[in-house]
């Protein structure tokens, strides 16, 4: 992660957004404070900028609405804050392309730590040109299904699958572990160890996404099963 990383943050509560811009600053990130929606927008129109911390509750329009918009023209990350209640708006969050949630009321040092693990899951999966792929990056085909790691990228019958970073990276996990089914707490361990709270149902929802990219009918799944009671199974299937 490079250390002058820029941050938008959008939030419309003065008095939080001065304390956690002075938090960011004091770790090394550089920060564009946008208090309302269209703001934020702005701010994204002039590039730039590395991760969004996007709080839902604005003043001019949605956050669940800035966040659609964003995913029309960037994968930049996107750290949506909650209020603790809000259940179905992360997962509306989540679906639209967020990469992560928090709920409010939270410690900043936990904000700090989601913020740098989006961060460097988006610098791992950035290859530079003129250099060869990494000796793991072998492309990966199921049938019509091809997964990309060098590219960061899976096609279906050529055709590119919509995904966010961390959708693609827990793709990619239960590729390589084909015909094995993976718990969540298996999932975010190979996923650099990052732990799985007892109420986070995160993974569900990106699962409910990947899905929705790669199956032809992501109602009855043929690429991506759901084992009851035990996790996920990636079945090799060669259509």
């Amino acid at each position: 992660m490079n250390t002058a990383d820029h941050i938008l943050l959008v939030e419309d509560d003065p008095r939080l957004a001065e304390m956690l811009t002075e938090y960011l600053a004091q770790a090394a990130f550089r920060v564009t404070h946008a208090a309302s929606g269209r703001a934020a927008l702005n701010a994204m129109l002039a590039g730039d900028v590395d991760a969004v911390i996007l709080d839902l509750m604005l003043p001019d329009m949605d956050g669940l609405e800035v966040c659609r918009q964003l995913r029309t023209s960037s994968d930049v990350p996107v750290l949506m804050l909650t209020a603790r209640g809000d259940a179905i708006d992360r997962i509306i969050g989540l679906e639209l392309g967020a990469d992560d949630y928090l709920p409010k009321p939270f410690e900043p040092r936990e904000l700090l730590a989601r913020l740098r693990a989006i961060l460097r899951r988006r610098s791992e999966h950035r290859h530079q040109p003129g250099l060869p792929p990494p000796s793991n990056a072998e492309l990966l085909r199921f049938g019509r299904l091809e997964i990309d790691p060098a590219a960061h990228a899976a096609r279906i019958a050529g055709q590119p699958c919509e995904l966010t970073a961390y959708q693609f990276d827990l793709l990619l996990v239960l590729a390589q572990h084909a015909g094995r089914v993976l718990s969540r707490d298996s999932l975010m361990e190979l996923l650099k160890g990052e732990p799985l709270e007892a109420f986070d149902r995160s993974i569900d929802v990106h699962m409910s996404r990947i899905r929705a990219a790669v199956e032809d009918d992501p109602k009855k799944p043929r690429r991506i099963i759901t084992v009851r009671g035990a996790g996920y199974l990636f079945a090799k299937v060669q259509d």
